[in-house]
Parts: structure tokens; sequence; C-alpha cells
């Protein structure tokens, strides 16, 4: 589904070249959930960003369904976010001037794809049915949130990257959004690539990924994760 083959990136600053990635090596498969965790500033939103082809590395290869996302122009990389990707990111990043119910539809109306079907289901799924014609405004911050993550999954996307989905919610608000989103992508049949500080909220996925150094890393830091 995505893979990293021994990525490098550095970034330019006043005090120098910063290495952030150093021959990173990833596998993740279909249908699989995958924890990336690491201090901060260890390169875990940079990873995601190449993931989605936001960026792209300085040396390696970033594949999704083996097509270097590096041999597409900006067009074709547009294509494959719209197309097999669902971005959710801690700031919702909802369309102000659409209601609920357009804003959960607005990705799956890009691709092409939408399921009117699918759409009742997530809403009723949100917790949001009932608040159709609402605004981002008239809604709590986990509202936002289980919106951005329905919004995400409405094309039922191959692949899901998460950046701290749950990191601007309360415990208890981040605990029920955390599992409804796990239900949802097992549902939709997405695979997880999910940045996260918190071991707990780690925890439930299939593997946990330390970013360390530049290196990716097995939760115990013991081994690399080869590219396979």
């Amino acid at each position: 589904m995505l893979e990293f083959r021994h990525v490098h990136k550095t970034y330019t600053t006043p005090q120098g070249p910063l290495s952030v990635l150093s021959g990173v090596d990833l596998h993740l498969d279909a249908g699989e959930s995958v924890a990336l965790m690491g201090e901060s500033g260890s390169g875990k939103s940079t990873l995601l960003h190449l993931a989605a082809g936001l960026d792209l590395p300085d040396r390696g290869e970033v594949c999704i369904h083996s097509q270097s996302l590096a041999s597409l122009d900006e067009s074709g990389r547009a294509h494959v976010r719209r197309e097999t990707l669902g971005l959710v990111f801690q700031q919702f990043h909802l369309v102000a001037s659409l209601n609920v119910a357009d804003n959960l539809r607005l990705q799956a109306r890009l691709a092409g794809c939408e399921d009117s079907v699918w759409s009742a289901k997530l809403l009723e799924r949100l917790g949001l049915a009932g608040r159709e014609n609402h605004y981002p405004e008239q809604l709590s911050g986990g509202q936002q949130q289980r919106l951005a993550i329905g919004r995400a999954l409405a094309s039922r996307p191959a692949l899901l990257l998460a950046d701290e989905p749950t990191g601007n919610l309360d415990e208890t608000t981040a605990e029920t959004v955390l599992e409804l989103l796990l239900e949802l992508v097992a549902e939709s049949g997405s695979s997880l690539l999910m940045v996260t500080h918190s071991p707990k909220v780690a925890a439930p996925l299939d593997r946990r990924l330390i970013l360390r150094h530049g290196q990716l890393l097995a939760e115990s830091g013991e081994s690399h994760l080869p590219c396979v």
C-alpha cells in the first residue's frame, strides 16, 4: 500500500543543513494500522507529508500502490491525494462556508465517488445526524474533529494519514474520537498511518514505530523496519 525506500530528507536552516530523515524504510500493508511516534521535531510530520506527496524526498522513493510519487508532477500527486488518500490533521480544516453535510461530502465529490448511503451512515456514526445544516462554528471541537474524520473517510480512501488527530481534544473526547476513528477505518477498509506522541493513543493500532535520529525503529528501538 505504502512504501518508503531508503528515504532521506534535509532542510536548510540558518544554522546549516538539518537532516530529518536518514534512510527511512517503511512498508504499510493494505488494511494495516501503524502508529508513528517520536519526540517533537523528530520528523514525524515530515514523513507524513512525504507520504501524502505534499513534499518530495531528497533521495529514495515514496511509493503508493508501487507508484513512485516523485515520478508524478504536482497535478499527478494531487490526483493521488484526491483518489487514494484521506487526510486528518490536528486542526480541523473544515470549510466555514459549507454546512455539515457538504463538508462531509466534499472529498468524495472531488474524487468522483460520492456514496449517499455511506455518507448517511457516517453522519449517524459520527453523531451528527440532525445537524446536517449546521456550520462548523456551531459545532464543538469534538464534533468538528469527528466531521473532519468523516470527510476523510467518505471516499473510502485506500490510505488514511492522520497527524495527531486527537491532539486538540480533552482526554475523554479524544478517547471517544479515537475509538470511532478506528472503527470507521476498519469499516471502510482503509490502511492507517497515524502520527501521535501518546502511547495510549498508539496502543490499539497494529504496529507502533518510533522515529529517532532520522531512523525508523520498532517500538523497542532495537531494530530497523526494513522495506519488503
